[in-house]
């Protein structure tokens, strides 16, 4: 199968005998996401772009997407959204921005007047693609509010993981230890991806937040955990996050358990009278503990 960058640079090659000519019309989301694995600020740089407006034929004008936010062909078939770097049009075929050698332009009959721009148009059938460069006549770039969720989502400034082990300090074998998490720590958070028309809004929520205590054991709790305060029995368990550590960590590197907790975001979208899901995201935290072998004197 012939990639696109490679359908691009032959078509830049033979430029002067296309018989393509330029075809006017609209142009499906184009963009691409690089996602980076950093546990403390997670998300994804996207570029985006969209000739938008514009009249006669249509070959994009949403990307084919039904109401479900996934791509079809003419013939309601489900197709990928993103191949070889382009995005689908309603045509069921792809399209990214292309840089013409002036001879290409002058074989396709020259510049346009007006908004637009140039388009490699790659249809692919049986295992073999067919490329041509094509003019979008058309307004201003916009987007589909599909593409401006993820560029929403990768504005988000989630916060940081403040881990809270109480009783503070060192902790004691079989003495329950309450786990809580700042509340700073626990803060849905908001960013929005907008261009001239469309505006979108994802917001970040924790769900969860999993604890790996260092001892092989982990905890999964639905919230931040409650923080233990003094006057409480060091001998009640926390309500709703806790755990007991069974054994000292003399054994363990530097004779200290490292407690490692992981929160989970779920990541939704709103805007231009749509709304749904997008990849979630986790944020992580560690500490070091010590766990003495003493056993707690229970009155």
């Amino acid at each position: 199968m012939l990639k696109l960058a490679r359908v691009a640079a032959v078509l830049m090659l033979v430029g002067a005998v296309l018989l393509v000519a330029p075809v006017p019309g609209h142009a499906d989301p184009f963009g691409d996401t690089r996602c980076d694995n950093n546990p403390s600020a997670p998300g994804c740089d996207v570029t985006v772009g969209n000739p938008g407006g514009g009249g006669g034929a249509n070959p994009g004008n949403g990307g084919g997407r039904g109401g479900d936010g996934k791509c079809r062909n003419p013939s309601g078939e489900e197709i990928p959204c993103e191949r070889e770097g382009a995005w689908a049009g309603a045509d069921g075929c792809y399209y990214a921005p292309a840089d013409p050698s002036p001879s290409t332009v002058a074989a396709l009959g020259g510049q346009p007047a007006g908004e637009g721009g140039w388009y490699m148009r790659v249809c692919y059938g049986d295992d073999r693609a067919f490329g041509s460069v094509v003019w979008i006549a058309g307004d201003p770039p916009v987007v589909s509010p599909q593409v401006l969720a993820r560029q929403a989502r990768a504005r988000l400034d989630l916060p940081g993981v403040v881990i809270r082990m109480n009783p503070p300090g060192d902790q004691l074998v079989n003495l329950p230890a309450w786990l809580a998490l700042d509340r700073g720590s626990w803060q849905s958070r908001s960013a929005t991806a907008s261009v001239p028309g469309v505006s979108v809004t994802a917001t970040a929520r924790p769900v969860k937040a999993s604890w790996s205590m260092g001892d092989g054991v982990t905890v999964t709790c639905a919230g931040p955990g409650t923080p233990w305060t003094s006057g409480t029995d060091p001998a009640n368990a926390s309500p709703d996050c806790g755990h007991v550590y069974r054994r000292s960590s003399a054994a363990a590197p530097g004779g200290r358990y490292v407690v490692t907790v992981t929160v989970t975001w779920e990541v939704t979208w709103a805007g231009a009278g749509q709304s749904g899901t997008v990849a979630g995201l986790t944020t992580t935290g560690q500490l070091q503990t010590r766990v003495q072998e003493s056993q707690a004197a229970v009155r």
